[in-house]
């Protein structure tokens, strides 16, 4: 039997490093997106799909014959709160419900590190489930995500696995990243764990590689057969010449959400002009 995985978010960031690294012999990728979606490659066992999130009816069409769900779409940075209100919030409540009338049991929401982001970071010791602190209206929206993930889990008997990702490029951008960085490969890693353990019910991992510089706990993740095999380490010395040595004792950089944490994300007085 062909296994069908939807990627809601296929055009952005993550969805698009995760495009090759989740191909699978027998699995199809429903790849679905309001962007463009660059056409099948030769032998690439893909389904593109034009549509929105925030789109109950063509949700649910998305979700016929699909067996799990990789919900990545929505902003991927901040904005007004509107936009995320509308995208955010209720696009991935949409996304849930399709998921519920069309009998797709599992999902896996991406959430973020800045849904934690005003807990104070210490090495090692920022755990799974650190209780939400969002640092914007874009951490408000991954924290209403993974509350509706989990009324889903409960209620419905979905199963649900919420990651809150890190930082997911082909390597990381600045010192910080040195901490919270996901390496693509490990991404894809993660996700296949999340797709592939045994009835998980509702749970909390972080997103992010076996970093020297870790803050974050890694004991859900490997508890659901997640292996990371990168570090950043690989790129600190180049990114330390660059930018030099991050000062992670002080403001903002000792909350979990860095420079999110800092005036220039503080979008309600930006609108509001005061």
């Amino acid at each position: 039997m062909t296994e069908r995985i939807l990627l809601t978010g296929a055009a952005g960031g993550v969805g698009t490093l995760m495009r090759t690294r989740l191909a699978r012999p027998g699995r199809t990728l429903r790849l679905l997106d309001i962007a463009d979606l660059p056409p099948a490659a030769d032998g690439e066992a893909v389904e593109l799909v034009r549509a929105s999130v925030t789109d109950l009816d063509a949700m649910e069409r998305a979700c016929e014959g699909v067996d799990a769900i990789l919900h990545l779409g929505g902003h991927s940075l901040e904005a007004s709160w509107k936009d995320i209100l509308d995208v955010n919030i209720n696009g991935t409540y949409t996304v849930f419900e399709a998921a519920r009338r069309q009998g797709v049991q599992r999902v896996i929401f991406a959430s973020s590190n800045h849904a934690v982001g005003y807990v104070p970071r210490t090495v090692g010791e920022v755990g799974d489930y650190a209780f939400p602190r969002p640092d914007t209206n874009y951490g408000v929206g991954k924290v209403a995500g993974e509350a509706i993930g989990s009324h889903y889990a409960d209620r419905y008997g979905l199963d649900v696995i919420s990651i809150r990702i890190g930082s997911c490029f082909e390597k990381p951008r600045d010192t910080r990243m040195l901490s919270t960085w996901l390496s693509p490969d490990d991404g894809a890693r993660l996700f296949e764990a999340c797709l592939s353990t045994p009835k998980p019910g509702y749970r909390v991992v972080w997103g992010v590689s076996n970093n020297t510089r870790g803050w974050f706990s890694l004991a859900e993740a490997k508890a659901i057969g997640y292996v990371s095999q990168d570090d950043s380490e690989v790129f600190a010395a180049e990114l330390i010449a660059e930018h030099g040595e991050p000062q992670l004792d002080q403001d903002p950089h000792r909350l979990v959400g860095g420079a999110w944490c800092g005036p220039d994300m503080d979008t309600a007085r930006k609108e509001a002009g005061r």
